[in-house]
């Protein structure tokens, strides 16, 4: 089996792409416009912590810096007053 030499056009580290990045899609807020985070509505709550029970980043749930911290502190507030679990049933 012969080997083809390398050349501008089979080398991918010399055509000049490999510093370039495919553009990161923009995640749509889930929260919307909606400016108000209960803490008694754990359900709208659920979506924001994982099947451990841990509060996701918001890298990943896509939110704004401020509905971030209105989310982790309506979520410990929940699990203050026992409406939500500390850690999951899965877990123990």
């Amino acid at each position: 089996m012969r080997q083809q030499p390398l050349n501008a056009v089979n080398n991918p580290f010399l055509t000049g792409n490999r510093n370039k990045r495919t553009p990161a899609k923009k995640k749509v807020n889930p929260m919307g416009q909606s400016r108000v985070i209960d803490y008694l509505e754990p359900k709208a709550l659920q979506r924001f912590i994982n099947d451990q029970g841990k509060i996701l980043p918001r890298r990943i749930t896509g939110v704004t810096a401020i509905q971030q911290r209105q989310i982790a502190l309506a979520i410990k507030y929940a699990r203050h007053l026992a409406l939500m679990p500390f850690v999951s049933q899965d877990v123990r």
